[in-house]
């Protein structure tokens, strides 16, 4: 078969738009992570970020160098999102915090948490902690989502943490069990022994509730006051079952003699 002019046209316009379009469609990409890597860098200006370099590689964004507390490497992902909306961030950010003792940074946490949004329902808080090799390990249950972000904040700005895992429940805020809540903490802090307990608002006996079950924890003086707000607690129409899960101060001590 002969090939004339105007088929050899018709062939060679879709091999050269086959050739073309790769180039064009990769300058674009090009052009897009130069952009991109441009406005993230704008976007993490600032002491904090001074250490961080930014490279951008077919949409997606890379954070390398390092940040002197753990809540800068999680706001450097933030503004990178921000920036490039479809992208994905690959956040290899080092925190080079200050070296701080396990045992003293988890005593320092203990009491930061314990004293953490006194006076918005400090007491329906239950959040532990852990801490191993820097690493935090959150847990316990919230009141609300407002309070398990307020503890996830106040630990990653806290120097000496390098990494925070956030295992915290987050209570339900439904009517039901806000009245529960409220029913329960008359209940236990108004009996005359355990009126003492509402004193610091830092040690106070913590009252979770979800869908009317209700968990009591923190510590008290003795284990008459233990079963006492584990009695209380039991007598308020509503509730499904009481967990006491209450600590009673020197147990071990008071058990040896």
């Amino acid at each position: 078969m002969r090939i004339n002019r105007d088929m050899m046209k018709s062939f060679a316009a879709p091999i050269a738009l086959a050739l073309i379009l790769p180039i064009a469609q990769a300058q674009s990409a090009g052009s897009d992570d130069a952009k991109i890597q441009q406005d993230v860098q704008k976007a993490l200006k600032g002491e904090r970020f001074k250490d961080v370099q930014v490279a951008v590689q077919n949409g997606t964004v890379k954070l390398t160098g390092s940040v002197p507390l753990f809540q800068d490497k999680e706001d450097a992902d933030k503004k990178a999102h921000r920036e490039d909306k479809h992208g994905a961030i690959e956040n290899d950010l080092q925190v080079t915090t200050t070296e701080v003792p396990d045992a003293e940074l988890q005593a320092k946490l203990q009491k930061a948490l314990s004293y953490d949004r006194v006076g918005y329902g400090n007491a329906f808080n239950a959040i532990t902690l852990t801490v191993q090799d820097g690493v935090v390990t959150l847990g316990g249950n919230a009141l609300g989502p407002v309070a398990a972000s307020s503890a996830v904040a106040l630990v990653s700005n806290t120097p000496g943490v390098r990494d925070v895992v956030d295992n915290i429940q987050v209570d339900p805020l439904s009517p039901m069990d806000n009245d529960t809540r409220i029913r329960v903490a008359r209940a236990v802090y108004g009996f005359p022994s355990l009126n003492k307990y509402a004193i610091d608002p830092a040690a106070p006996i913590r009252i979770t509730v979800v869908n009317g079950h209700v968990t009591l924890s923190g510590t008290v003086m003795s284990e008459a006051d233990k079963d006492a707000a584990g009695i209380r607690a039991n007598t308020v129409p509503g509730v499904f079952s009481v967990v006491n899960n209450l600590q009673v101060e020197n147990s071990s001590n008071e058990k040896s003699h």
